[in-house]
């Protein structure tokens, strides 16, 4: 996968999360910063680890529980 295909798909996941995110306006703060966070973090983790589904779980999950504790 070279850097171009990388960068689209980074940010088609970063749309898909947005649009997703804003559908759920019954969730509560915290709910909402928890799904931000869990986004982010499997971007990220996507990201930093070269797309490794190991890397984007991971991020997701770590991301998830900072944004559940930044809600606080």
């Amino acid at each position: 996968m070279n850097t171009v295909s990388k960068r689209i798909l980074s940010f088609m996941v970063i749309a898909t999360v947005a649009i997703s995110v804003s559908a759920c306006s019954n969730m509560s703060k915290r709910d909402k910063n928890t799904a931000i966070g869990a986004g982010v973090g499997a971007v990220g983790g996507a990201v930093l680890t070269g797309g490794s589904s190991v890397g984007t779980v991971g991020g997701a999950a770590i991301g998830g529980i900072i944004g559940h504790q930044v809600g606080k």
